[in-house]
């Protein structure tokens, strides 16, 4: 699938490299986008476009938030210690993962309930992955049926919150299997629900409820309840958690809470059950002891994002940013992935340089989302290529797999 008309630069640029400064394919960016110059940039313009309750949802942490403090932090550890004179023409961000090469080392993070923040969002992440490339990641709390985001983009990874019921778990790979994933993330980090007490303070809750303090928010932001709520409900119904299970979950605005019971049984025993039937990619989600990741490994995981859930689940958890590199120095065949704080070029240098084989993002994808569908969300991976691209030529590198400790001191 080529790069859409809203990316002109995809046609003058070779895979994996990113237009040089001055380029005038660089102008045509929208005029609605002219501000966006940062990923952080989107945070801010997706939340005039929002409820509280919605963007509480998406920015939030748990408790006191030093879980997502924390991962910023961890980047801003690390400086760089860039080599001269060398020659960095010709620089490709081109990185291969389970025999696919993709043309950056990014790709976009599952992300629960996206299509209730942006209009049917989960197909917009899908096709700007596809058109740029890139890898994405489908949550199991999405609201659109898997079936339909492996329409828009084959390359799809399905990503899996598990009971420990092998019979249940069984039921569902056999569906995404059915439906052409090839690479199944089975996530370990959400036994329970951590304490998301801002979503209580905003009004948001799950199911939602319709109280004058959610009536009066979603009225104030019209461009999201019409844009978002009202077509979603006229275009396709009441949207549902479709693929939490095998079978189809309740209505998000339902009493019925999704089935959710039982995660807190999930095992290494599920895992290895779960190794022994699915013949595609095994990643294995949320680690960020070494421990883990080793016994990840040893039953077989093709790979592991080492994340703290973007801070969503225990406060205070360690950066996984922290324990990358013992992860990695014995991690064998399997890859190692990492996300959680990640908002710069520089951030991805960072975490390739300590062992990352590649990355991925959540927030800012969905806020590009809010801001322009599919356009906003290759808009913000351009960015990112960019930025890529000129921490690249400024290091002294001319691709990712070039970086490796020497590049960095550690301060503080």
């Amino acid at each position: 699938m080529t790069s859409s008309a809203n990316t002109p630069s995809a046609a003058v640029v070779p895979p994996g490299a990113a237009p040089t400064v001055g380029n005038p394919a660089l102008k045509k960016v929208p005029r609605h986008f002219r501000d966006l110059l940062a990923l952080d940039d989107f945070e801010r313009h997706a939340r005039r476009r929002l409820p509280d309750m919605i963007y509480q949802y998406v920015a939030g942490g748990v408790e006191t938030g030093r879980g997502i403090a924390g991962n910023f932090e961890a980047y801003r550890q690390y400086t760089f210690v860039p080599r001269m004179f060398r020659d960095v023409s010709g620089r490709d961000q081109r990185t291969t993962l389970f025999g696919h090469t993709y043309h950056h080392p990014f790709g976009v993070a599952p992300l629960g309930g996206a299509s209730f923040v942006a209009y049917q969002a989960d197909i917009a992440l899908a096709k700007a992955a596809r058109a740029m490339n890139v890898p994405m990641i489908l949550s199991a709390s999405s609201l659109i049926k898997l079936e339909d985001v492996h329409a828009a983009n084959p390359d799809a990874w399905f990503q899996a919150y598990l009971a420990g019921d092998q019979p249940r778990i069984d039921r569902l790979l056999d569906r995404v299997a059915a439906a052409g994933y090839q690479t199944l993330v089975v996530t370990g980090d959400t036994p329970m629900l951590g304490n998301r007490e801002h979503n209580t303070r905003s009004g948001f809750s799950m199911p939602i409820k319709i109280t004058p303090k959610v009536a009066l928010q979603s009225a104030m932001k019209p461009r999201w309840l019409l844009g978002t709520v009202a077509q979603t409900f006229l275009r396709h119904g009441a949207p549902h958690f479709e693929n939490t299970d095998a079978e189809r979950g309740p209505p998000m605005m339902s009493s019925k809470v999704r089935n959710t019971h039982a995660r807190d049984k999930l095992n290494w025993k599920n895992v290895e059950a779960i190794r022994k039937k699915w013949r595609g990619n095994l990643v294995i989600k949320g680690l960020m002891s070494p421990e883990d990741a080793f016994i990840a490994r040893d039953l077989g995981a093709d790979a592991v994002i080492l994340s703290n859930h973007g801070g969503r689940q225990l406060d205070h958890t360690v950066p996984p940013l922290l324990t990358l590199p013992e992860i990695a120095a014995k991690k064998g065949a399997m890859k190692v992935i990492i996300d959680s704080g990640i908002r710069r070029g520089t951030d991805v240098m960072k975490a390739m340089a300590l062992g990352a084989d590649f990355v991925f993002l959540g927030r800012p994808f969905l806020y590009g989302a809010v801001i322009g569908g599919q356009a906003g969300v290759e808009h913000a991976m351009h960015i990112l290529r960019d930025e890529i691209d000129r921490d690249l030529a400024l290091i002294g590198v001319r691709t990712p797999g070039e970086l490796d400790s020497s590049y960095l001191r550690k301060t503080g």
